[in-house]
């Protein structure tokens, strides 16, 4: 698995910045970006203060915010080296994390000693889209006997654990 610091981070990355609301940033920062963003490099992670999350560049860097947290406002985060991973490679760093009840989908990479079935970030990616079709549309579900919440629920479930197709899933469970 690659090493990230602050020669590498910002080149095709995705990870997760928690927000810090005890930090002052320092005068001297190590890097400003073009947008104003300010990055500040530690020993164990970086601090980013920033107005805009989410897709940075050729990066994928979402910010894990406080509940008063509001869109466009500048905030600073901290991620760890350890926190990135490549969406550039074809490794499997990343599982789907699906939320039934919300019918919510979401990428999470992986933790250490998991057991979640793991993707490429494009693969990834690629599944979370059908999957938030699953949950928007039913009329895939018209050729199926059971119950729509149950049989997305199956499906989603393999379709989430393994390498298959969605199409091989839904052939499977006619």
């Amino acid at each position: 698995m690659k090493t990230y610091n602050k020669t590498n981070f910002f080149k095709h990355t995705f990870c997760e910045f928690n927000q810090i609301d005890d930090f002052e940033f320092p005068k001297n920062t190590n890097y400003k970006s073009k947008s104003e963003s300010m990055y500040f490099y530690t020993h164990e992670g970086i601090y980013r203060k920033s107005n805009h999350w989410g897709r940075v560049a050729n990066c994928r860097w979402k910010l894990i915010a406080n509940d008063n947290y509001k869109n466009q406002q500048i905030v600073i985060g901290f991620a760890k080296w350890s926190n990135f991973y490549s969406i550039n490679s074809s490794e499997k760093n990343f599982f789907i994390d699906v939320d039934f009840k919300k019918k919510s989908v979401k990428l999470q990479p992986k933790k250490e000693n998991t057991t979640n079935y793991l993707f490429s970030f494009s693969e990834a990616q690629k599944r979370i889209k059908q999957i938030t079709h699953l949950f928007k549309d039913d009329k895939w579900a018209k050729y199926f006997d059971d119950d729509i919440e149950i049989i997305r629920k199956n499906i989603i479930s393999e379709f989430i654990n393994s390498d298959k197709t969605l199409q091989e899933i839904k052939l499977s469970h006619k």
